[in-house]
């Protein structure tokens, strides 16, 4: 049961920007602007470098609601997706994606420790400036989702299947402000 007074029956961040759609749509805009909108990142990547830092704070809603997202973007190569949470030093992924997940291992755990070291080690790997800052921002935004999630304690399903339609709504459409059912 969320902390505060929420639309009943509505999973995570969603029914926090229900309950308050004036923060909730700047929210919903900067997870398009991130996720969806042009990048040299795919789409995939993007949800992925969402899912990774998601799982390392241990917020199991976005974790499992961007993992579909990310599964369902990847296709037939959506497997990646666990593998990256498993273990994204041997997951079957880039290099330059490696060494930006690495650089987002460091955003979630203590920004302050993304090192010149990290930075060109990732642009060995081709990374550009604009995959390094969209990573630093991805990381950042979703320590912010998370905590918002969970610091209000908002429902979360169990089930793994309940995100299978989320993933493909997100996949799909982006990230739409919801409203309420009529």
């Amino acid at each position: 049961m969320a902390h505060i007074q929420v639309p009943e029956g509505i999973f995570g961040i969603r029914s926090l920007v229900m309950y308050r759609p004036d923060t909730g749509q700047h929210l919903y805009a900067l997870a398009q602007a991130l996720l969806r909108n042009e990048s040299p990142l795919s789409e995939a990547e993007r949800e992925l470098i969402a899912t990774f830092v998601s799982s390392l704070n241990d917020c199991n809603f976005c974790a499992g609601s961007h993992a579909a997202a990310a599964r369902f973007l990847f296709g037939q190569d959506n497997a990646l997706v666990d593998q990256v949470i498993q273990d994204y030093q041997t997951a079957p992924v880039s290099d330059k994606l490696k060494a930006l997940l690495t650089i987002a291992k460091h955003v979630q755990e203590d920004a302050r420790t993304v090192s010149d070291e990290l930075v060109s080690a990732a642009r060995d790997q081709g990374a550009t400036d604009r995959d390094i800052h969209d990573t630093v921002l991805i990381a950042a935004t979703f320590c912010l989702f998370n905590r918002y999630v969970d610091g209000l304690a908002t429902l979360t399903p169990t089930d793994p299947t309940a995100y299978e339609a989320m993933g493909e709504r997100m996949g799909t459409i982006g990230y739409v402000m919801p409203t309420l059912p009529a």
